[in-house]
């Protein structure tokens, strides 16, 4: 007999708070609002009931956590060594795992693809907020 625990509804909660993350605060980094739109019509690190039930078990859950949690370390650290390109597809292939689609490769990622520092994305947060 194996005891086997299910994810609980707050890993499943950060599941879309990390995929909120990365079109907040990575994508706009690395790529223009169309392109990002583009990625939301395709789904692009969305999660429905169905795919939860991929990740049921708790230790499931944690992975998917932790390389969503990874990617986004390795594309906040600006410059992206090239020793990480086997940590990033390692991730990249445990999400398309349990069936997260994120079809991108590292060279997507590369300095030369930072999009311009004065480029205003309508997905990134709000640096502040007036009060009306």
């Amino acid at each position: 007999m194996k005891i086997v625990f299910a994810s609980t509804p707050g890993q499943e909660e950060k599941v879309v708070e990390l995929a909120k993350y990365f079109y907040t605060d990575i994508f706009p980094l690395y790529f223009t609002d169309e392109d990002i739109h583009e990625f939301e019509r395709l789904e692009v690190l969305h999660t429905r009931p169905e795919q939860f039930e991929r990740f049921s078990t708790l230790g499931d859950a944690f992975q998917v956590i932790t390389s969503m949690q990874t990617l986004i370390s390795i594309l906040e650290s600006g410059h992206i060594p090239e020793k990480y390109q086997s940590m990033f597809r390692k991730n990249v292939q445990t999400l398309t795992d349990y069936g997260i689609c994120f079809p991108f490769n590292y060279s997507q990622f590369s300095d030369s693809k930072h999009v311009h520092l004065d480029y205003i994305s309508t997905y990134k947060k709000a640096a502040n907020r007036l009060l009306l």
